[in-house]
């Protein structure tokens, strides 16, 4: 949900581009069909939106109980 609401108006092809991965690949992420996608894949998105590795640990840690 992190990327797909940092990739906001650009486009699955154009983020998937920068990062150097496929848009099946962001696809498969963005929708959850990729529960565990690659770490340099993850760092590479992250790159092309402008995410830091922290900001999406934080966002994508497992909550305490």
């Amino acid at each position: 949900r992190l990327l797909r609401e940092a990739r906001g108006d650009r486009s699955m092809v154009e983020v998937a581009a920068a990062a150097g991965v496929s848009a099946e690949t962001l696809r498969k992420i963005e929708t959850g069909r990729a529960p565990t996608p690659a770490f340099f894949t993850v760092a590479a998105l992250a790159r092309s939106l402008g995410l830091s590795m922290d900001e999406l640990a934080v966002h994508c840690a497992p909550l305490a109980v």
